[in-house]
This record gives C-alpha cells, structure tokens and sequence, in this order.
C-alpha cells in the first residue's frame, strides 16, 4: 500500500481511446510534458484518465444535489490511479462563446474594473451612486436599452432588399424574400392588395416601395390563386409580411444557420445610435475615472490601463486600482498585453484564451493541485514561448504539479519529466515509450520525439524557388495595422510570422477571390468541421457517399430493394430508431447529471438489425465506419473515388483516424487537415492560393515533415501558399518571409522586414529574427 504521500501519481492499466493497460508513474511537484506524435494516446493519458480521475474524485465527495449542476466527464477505463491531488484543466477546446463574452469577462478583470467606477468614480454633480452592475452592459440595470447591451444595431436599406431594381416583384425584385411557395404567397398578397406585381420595381411610386419593404403592419386579404389546370386551388387568407419584418424576424428567431445566414446578407450592422456602440446606459457613461469612461478604458490595450490605474485621490481608488493591477499583470506577463477588456471572446485565437485563462489561475494562489494544460505554446511565437516557461515554473514553484500536453521542443527541454507516448498514432500507438527525465529519452530507438530533441543537425539548405507574379494586399486599415500595403509572391511558399497581436492574421485576411491575380482562394482555418456527433470524417469529405453507394449496389442489397438513403444514420429507414442514429442514448439520472449510455438496442452501432445483415466483403456498413483511415484504405485499394480520398486524409498524416469519428472528438489541428485533404482530393484546375492560419497547430515534428511536404508539393504543382506560422523551422523551408511587428497590438502592426528567410533571419529590430537564425542550414 502506497502512503498517502507518495511523491508520485501513480496510473495501472489505463485503457481510454487507443491506451493498451498502460502503467505509468510521474513525480509529483514536477513539470512533466507528455509528447507523442498526434493521436498517440498522449491527452487520452492527460486529460481523458488522469484529470478525468481526479474530476470524478471530486464529485463523489460533492453533494448529490450540486453535482447536477457541474458538467462531467464520466469515468475514465482505467485500473487503479494512486497518489493523485485534486486537478484543474485548462483546455484548448473552444466553449461557445457568444458575443457578450470578452478579455474581461473571462478573467473577471471587468468585475473590479466596474467595482472602481462605482466606488471611486467622478460622478456629475447631484448624480446618485451606481452599483457596479450598472456598469455591465450584460446586466438589464446596465444595458443601453436601444441595443440591449450589444453596441450594434442590424438595419437594412432598400439596396440591399432589392439588388436589381429593373426586375418586377413577380420576377424576384425582393429577393430577401423566401424561395418556393411562401415567396409566391406574398406576392400573390400583394397582387390581392392592388400592388402591380408586373411593373419594375423602380417604376412604383416611392411611398409603394417605402410600404411593401418597410411596413409594420399586417394586412389579412382573401387571395385567389391563378388556377392551374391540373390543379384545384381554393382562395385562402393570407397575411401580408414586409421584407424587413421577415429578414428581422428569420434573423431572430430562426434555429436554421442557414437561413440565418442568409437573412444575414440583407442586414448592415451599424454603431448603436444611442450608446455610440458603447453598450452602455447614459447614467453610467456619465461617470469617468482619470478622464475617462468605462467604455474608453475598456478599449484600452491592458499595458495601458495599468499605466492609467496610478494614483488615484481616495483609499477606495488606491485599493481597487492597487487590485486591478495586480491581476493585469499576469495577463501581460504571458505576451498579452496588447488586449483591450472589451476585446470579444470570439475573435481570440485557442491559444490566446488559453493563457488568458492561465493568467487567471496564476492569480488563485492555489496549492497543492495538478495542473493539466493541453498545448500552452500554441499559436505563440518563440519570443512569448519563454515568457510561457517563466509562467509555468512559478505555478511549480507555488507548490503545484504541472502536467503539460506538448509538441513545443523548447517547453519539452524546460521539462523535469518527459512522458513519451507512441511509437505511432492510433492502433500503432497507446504505449508509453519513456517516462523519465528529458536527457534519458535519447536512447530510446523507437521514440519518433527523440529525433527531433536531440539531433542538432541543421536543416539541409533549399533552393528558393523564384515568384511568377505579385499580389499586392493593401492598404489595409484594420485592428491595429495603419495604411499597410504587402506584396505576397505568385507561385511560391509564404509564411507570415510575428509575435502574437502584430497583425498576421488580420493582413491574410484581407486577400480575396476578387483580386486579378488570386484565381481560385481557398482558406483552411481550425473550425471545428461540425458541432455535433452526426458530423464525422466520412461525412465531411464525402466519403461516406461513395461507400454508401457500394453498399446499396451489393446483391444482398438489391435482392431487399434497399438504396444509398438506407445506409444513412442521419435519415429514418436504416437507422437504428431506438437512437435516432446517435448510438447512444442519454440516461436521465435523478440529482444527478444525465448521462450517455451505448443504445440498448444498436449496441453503439447506429443501424438496425436488417441494414446490418447486408455486408459487403464481410463487413457490415457500421464495421466500415469503426476502421482507421489506414485500415480502410486496404480494404477499398479497388474502389477508385474512395481509395483517392482516403489517400488524400493518409497523405496529411490522419491515418490513425476512424471513419466515424464524430467532428467533436476532432481536434482544431486535425479539423484543419481534414479540410486540406477534402481541398487535396478534389481535381486542380488552374491556378488556386492557398491560404493556411497556424496549419502546424497540435502537431508533432515528425507530423510537421509530412504536412509541409503535402503544401510544398502544392506549390511545385503550380499553385501558391501562404501560412501564418510560428513554427521557425517551417520558416526556414518557406520561399519568401512577411514579418509583422515588432510587437503586438498598438506596438505592432507594421512589416519589419520581407525577403528570403536568409535575409529575415539578418533583419534589425525583428522580433522573429534571432530565432528564425538559429534554425537556418
């Protein structure tokens, strides 16, 4: 028996994902990196048994009341974990933030910003005292009643409802209007009204076109349709709707995204009128500290406001501004100073949330507790991944464990520990390699880590291939870049670098498919490919369409009269009804949360009894599903449209992948090269940009090698790409450099330098400059 200080966490026979009983011990009070190539089983070892563990340990000791209210992982597949503290896990998985969530809101920053102006704000002469809630435009005490605490209204014009005014209304003047028959039915009600359906639409009297496309009201008229001989059509009552009122109504009210977005075309989002798009009541913009209102201080890049909070005439405003700065400063020691408190949490990268969260924890002064961090380094450039370690080793140094998920060389040499999963991904991985210190995994053969750690070899030198033409993206005026103007070279390999908040993102995002030169864009960004379980691989890629086909054309098949739609779990026919397709089925347990179960009647297997009897080389259609990418490209080497698929996802390293695999287990970095395979099977016509954000996010070297030489043959096949990248030995390989910066936000913004990387890598005052030397042949 192992004394309750045991200075290890001890894991026997964890079996989560592709686990194979795995044993493993790891010093407590260390910082310890789990590596491995992607899908190895390195964050079923972190996240899905070790912290999963320590979460369902806590909620046994928690009343049964209250843990209905905390969302739960479910118990890990694992034997027996000793000597294991409490956790806290800060993931990479994006909630759904919504737009009112901000820089503030997460690390509660806003909170005694608002405690400030309420407590020791200049109020206007007479004015009462405000509770801080009144300074929250997320509050009903605190929001601008006009856009309820948005800062926007959505208005629309007559131009955008009617793009081409020489149409008539019956030829589809209004084309905001729905399609099929509720389209015909309006127009049949206007006809009823007395409106000319058949004049063009700019030949109506102003006053007409202002009513149909504007008007509130409702008018119920008898419509008598032109009768078809075919058909009877009986007169009805049919209520008159504007434009405006549907494209507001299907814009609120719709749970289609689809029509959303499509509502969406026909709205221009303009500053709220009566707030100036500060979101605030006027009481509480009338209250300033320093000067200035909230609303000015929330849009103050944080280095700034620190500077701000100084001084201050009462004790109040010593000790809230004393707390306020207190808590930036983690926040800006981890790089991110250049955020504003009303920046929205959606326009933030994974990574940059992540350390915002991070910084928050660094504040809670916890002890005693393991850390779980899933890729902190992502999307950091080399410069913040030092200040990153500083952070970490003074969570170690308070008395705590930190667990690291990692592909970062840099962060995996900072490490006390280093626990090496492999050797591969998927079924041919699921073993720890090494768990020990860093220096020791060099003599472990097997370990696709080691080779990159230790090998001090330089890059063989590459010949810069030479452009075919210009795109010249500018100037642009956006965020914090001012009057930019680039020039990204036609036909080679670009990658844009710069320390976080300098621009990257921001200048890519301005090249189109209407310049001359682009031809064909694609853009391959880390959004998850589907919110819910029904999206998977095989879906997404079209894959699934293909088998489906195969499997409908089978003799067994024929003989029962089934089509492609009986191999569907999305539609009713094959689909086990039980689960509606899911496979599982979510159990209401009383006071406690509801859980997913396998469906008792499929067994997980989402088909019914009869649509499983029809096999095709002896495998049912749910046994396809359950194969990797590798496993299934054996077993259709002869089906053509399948096998070129399949080559696609293997040739950008997703072998380990199974067919079915729902989009949610997905992660950004492995959304984003499905999404490079779907773009890679498709046949290429003509000349196509491709444009990758961070595409080396979540992946191992060894990974890395084989992405690059996917997008490097990209550009020998005559297209051109461009990557934001921080990756400085993707860098090094690239044909031409864009560096912004010199720093982030208001300190950023600028091109530094631009040329061949040899000649970045001598720029003066570039931030990316000595790390891209250290890395060049």
């Amino acid at each position: 028996m192992h004394s309750p200080h045991d200075p290890y966490v001890r894991v026997r026979g964890a079996r989560e994902h592709n686990l194979r009983g795995v044993d493993v011990d790891i010093p407590r009070d260390v910082l310890a990196v789990f590596t491995g190539v992607s899908g190895s089983g390195k964050s079923s070892l972190a996240f899905g048994t070790i912290y999963a563990e320590a979460q369902r340990r806590y909620f046994e000791s928690v009343a049964p009341y209250a843990r209905r209210l905390i969302h739960q992982v479910g118990a890990p597949k694992v034997g027996e974990i000793t000597g294991l503290p409490p956790a806290v896990s800060l993931q990479q998985r994006r909630s759904a933030p919504t737009s009112r969530s901000s820089v503030g809101t997460v690390t509660n920053l806003s909170n005694s910003l608002r405690m400030l102006y309420s407590r020791a704000g200049d109020y206007p002469p007479g004015a009462e005292r405000l509770d801080s809630d009144s300074f929250s435009p997320n509050t009903a005490a605190g929001a601008c009643p006009e856009c309820h605490g948005l800062g926007q209204v959505h208005r629309t014009t007559e131009e955008l409802l009617v793009p081409d005014p020489g149409l008539s209304i019956r030829e589809g003047a209004i084309t905001a209007w729905p399609g099929a028959w509720q389209g015909k039915n309006l127009r049949d009600i206007l006809d009823a009204l007395g409106h000319d359906v058949d004049r063009p639409w700019h030949e109506l009297p102003a006053e007409e076109r202002e009513w149909i496309l504007f008007t509130d009201e409702q008018p119920v008229v008898t419509v008598h349709p032109v009768r078809d001989a075919d058909r009877i059509q009986r007169p009805y009552q049919g209520t008159y709707m504007s434009a405006r009122r549907y494209v507001m109504k299907t814009f609120a009210d719709s749970k289609s995204p689809t029509l959303r977005a499509k509502a969406e075309r026909f709205l221009a989002a303009a500053p709220c009128p009566a707030c100036g798009g500060s979101r605030l009541r006027p009481e509480a913009l009338a209250v300033t500290f320093g000067g200035r209102t909230i609303a000015d201080v929330a849009a103050l890049p944080l280095t700034e406001l620190a500077g701000l909070l100084e001084g201050g005439s009462s004790e109040a405003a010593r000790v809230l501004s004393e707390d306020l700065k207190s808590r930036i400063g983690p926040v800006v020691e981890l790089g991110l100073g250049y955020l504003s408190l009303d920046r929205a949490t959606p326009t933030l990268s994974a990574g940059e949330l992540q350390r915002l969260r991070l910084a928050t924890q660094l504040r809670s002064g916890l002890f005693g507790v393991v850390y779980v961090l899933d890729e902190p380094s992502a999307g950091l450039h080399p410069a913040d991944t030092e200040a990153l370690l500083t952070v970490l080793a003074r969570l170690k140094a308070g008395g705590n464990t930190v667990f690291v998920v990692e592909h970062h060389l840099d962060v995996m040499r900072g490490a006390d520990w280093l626990v090496d999963v492999g050797p591969q991904a998927g079924e041919h991985g699921g073993q720890v390699l090494h768990s020990g210190p860093v220096a020791e995994l060099a003599g472990v053969k097997e370990s696709a880590t080691a080779r990159f750690l230790f090998d001090g070899s330089p890059a063989a030198a590459r010949q810069v291939r030479a452009p075919r033409g210009q795109l010249k993206v500018g100037p642009v005026t956006r965020h914090n870049l001012r009057g930019v103007t680039a020039e990204f070279p036609l036909g080679v390999f670009t990658a844009v670098t710069g320390v976080s908040g300098s621009g990257k993102s921001t200048l890519i995002g301005e090249i189109t498919e209407e310049q001359a030169a682009v031809g064909r864009l694609v853009s391959v960004d880390q959004k998850p490919i589907g919110r819910t379980p029904r999206s998977n691989l095989a879906t997404y890629t079209g894959l699934f369409d293909v088998v489906r086909k195969v499997f409908a054309a089978t003799d067994e098949a024929r003989a029962r009269g089934y089509g492609v739609g009986r191999f569907s779990f999305n539609v009713a026919g094959g689909r086990c009804e039980t689960c509606q397709g899911e496979g599982f089925v979510s159990v209401e347990l009383l006071f406690l949360p509801s859980t997913y179960a396998p469906c008792p009647d499929c067994g997980g297997a989402r088909y019914n009894p009869e649509t499983l009897e029809v096999a095709y080389r002896g495998r049912n259609i749910a046994q396809v599903l359950d194969l990797t990418v590798e496993a299934a490209a054996e077993f259709f080497a002869d089906t053509p449209a399948v096998a070129r698929s399949l080559g696609a996802l293997l040739d950008v390293g997703l072998g380990y992948l199974r067919l079915g695999q729902p989009a949610t287990e997905l992660s950004g970095g492995e959304a984003q090269r499905i999404k490079l395979a779907s773009e890679l099977q498709r046949g290429r016509r003509g000349h196509t940009l491709y444009l990758l954000d961070e595409p080396t996010t979540g992946l191992h070297p060894a990974d890395v090698e084989v992405l690059m030489r996917q997008l490097h043959g990209l550009v020998d096949a005559g297209h051109t790409v461009v990557v934001v990248e921080h990756d400085m030995s993707v860098v090094a390989g690239a044909d031409w450099v864009i560096d912004l910066g010199p720093g982030g936000g208001d300190a950023g913004g600028r091109i530094v330098a631009a040329g061949p990387p040899v000649d970045v890598a001598r720029a003066k005052g570039s931030a990316t400059a000595p790390y891209l030397a250290r890395v060049m042949p």
